[in-house]
């Protein structure tokens, strides 16, 4: 199987290097306007450096990892090789806030599309991918989630709901890394060292996100399990409610959705 990757940022090269640790067997095939960003990654899977065209001409999937902004312009440079092979080519865009109708008005209506939504998690394997097709076949579908299991979580969602699942799943990384550090600040005003306060609570977080995922009980409950009568953590617990903690981060995703309403209009 042939994978195309064309814009090889951050999460367009974590997303091919899930690919690469696959079952299937995968050729790659890569193209970036900084040359020696495709260079750099040609180099460590072993793939071939191309141009945006060539590479719609012999792959079977092909990622779409440039910026928003761009997109237009990649789809119509591409759009005359993607009808030659409207059969045979599967384009997965990941650009935020461009729906599969905008996307499609640069091509062929029954183009094979895959709109994806991942977050920086899938850098290390534990990330949210959530998707929509449009004109993609049952056996397609299946080698799609395939190529990207070992990235983490892969669902399929209506996408009428991806803004709302990208303000939680794509800005959460966010949201977390600020708890994480103040958590980290916490431990070092009580005199831990900054190394050691950090890493006690990156892997609180992953403990407490894994129980959740593990046992299937809502946090409520386990947050209950750990509060005792009068003890210390229900009292640290009173001061994040008297901050709106939960409030606060309910409206910081809102903020998020209709930020990315906005984009989309």
């Amino acid at each position: 199987m042939n994978i195309g990757l064309i814009g090889c940022g951050n999460m367009g090269s974590a997303l091919i290097a899930s690919c690469a640790k696959s079952s299937l067997s995968c050729s790659f095939f890569l193209s970036d306007a900084d040359k020696t960003k495709s260079a750099a990654l040609a180099a460590t899977l072993g793939g071939t450096v191309s141009d945006n065209k060539a590479i719609c001409d012999v792959c079977d999937f092909v990622f779409l990892a440039v910026k928003p902004q761009i997109l237009p312009a990649v789809l119509d440079e591409i759009a005359p090789a993607v009808k030659a092979r409207i059969a045979s080519l599967t384009l997965i865009s990941m650009a935020a806030g461009v729906a599969t109708d905008k996307i499609l008005s640069h091509l062929s209506p029954d183009t094979s599309l895959i709109r994806i939504m991942p977050n920086t998690p899938a850098m290390v394997g534990e990330g949210v991918i959530v998707y929509d097709t449009r004109s993609v076949s049952d056996d397609t579908e299946k080698a799609f989630r395939s190529l990207l299991q070992n990235a983490g979580l892969v669902e399929k969602l209506p996408e009428e709901k991806i803004d709302a699942a990208c303000a939680l799943h794509g800005s959460g990384p966010a949201y977390a890394f600020l708890f994480l550090e103040a958590l980290a600040d916490g431990g070092v005003l009580c005199g831990l060292s900054r190394e050691a306060a950090l890493r006690f609570a990156a892997q609180t977080l992953k403990g407490s996100a894994e129980m959740v995922l593990q046992t299937g009980r809502h946090p409520g409950d386990l947050k209950d399990a750990v509060t005792s009568p009068s003890g210390t953590t229900i009292e640290a617990v009173r001061v994040l409610e008297d901050g709106a903690f939960r409030g606060t981060v309910v409206e910081a995703v809102r903020a998020a959705y209709r930020r990315a309403l906005e984009r989309g209009k």
